[in-house]
């Protein structure tokens, strides 16, 4: 007597199923950048349906806007964190300075020239990059504040410091294929020293 068992398929809930659909489109594009992703390409990433995947993001604007947005986001918090785990500002921002330093910020450096370009002829995915813009910016103009108002740093203008470093961030994810002397990977944290009147070497040593 042989005995079988049937799998029933099993469904996942609207915000599961949403959520893996924009993981898999942010992990598509940090690694062949935001043109790959399709409807079909994530559908058979996932082994569902286009038409499942047109049912969460009926726009692939949309969904290209949403992938961006979660790959950015991920990489903020990944580079600098919220949570200091009792570091100080000056601490914390040499930490998200020597990660940026790496060759593992290159793959986010060339997704956000990537988003730029397209964002000119995609009006949600120019929000969402204005959006992150705003976000990664705010984030490392408070710890600036924080800095000030600990007397680690001294500056009149957070807003202004943090605008800078992350210019000085963008020129360098411009030439992410090329190769770069050491001189210029440390120019994020030479900018941020002489603008926060520290000693040179304050945030590399």
């Amino acid at each position: 007597m042989s005995s079988s068992v049937s799998r029933k398929r099993v469904r996942k809930d609207p915000a599961t199923r949403r959520a893996e659909i924009v993981t898999a489109a942010a992990a598509i594009a940090l690694a062949e950048g935001l043109e790959a992703i399709t409807l079909r390409r994530i559908g058979e990433e996932l082994d569902v349906r286009p038409g499942l995947i047109s049912h969460y993001f009926p726009s692939a604007d949309d969904l290209v806007a949403e992938a961006f947005g979660s790959a950015a986001a991920g990489e903020l918090d990944a580079l600098l964190p919220r949570e200091r785990s009792g570091d100080t500002p000056l601490r914390h921002l040499a930490g998200f300075l020597s990660r940026t330093a790496g060759d593992d910020y290159d793959a986010i450096s060339l997704l956000w020239i990537n988003a730029r370009h397209l964002s000119r002829y995609r009006p949600v995915l120019r929000d969402r990059v204005a959006e992150q813009e705003a976000a990664w910016r705010g984030r490392l103009e408070d710890l600036v504040r924080e800095g000030v108002t600990a007397g680690e740093f001294r500056t009149e203008d957070p807003r202004l410091v943090a605008m800078k470093i992350l210019v000085v961030l963008d020129g360098l994810g411009a030439h992410a294929t090329a190769a770069r002397p050491p001189a210029l990977l440390r120019m994020p944290a030479t900018t941020a020293e002489q603008e926060l009147a520290l000693p040179p070497g304050a945030l590399t040593s």
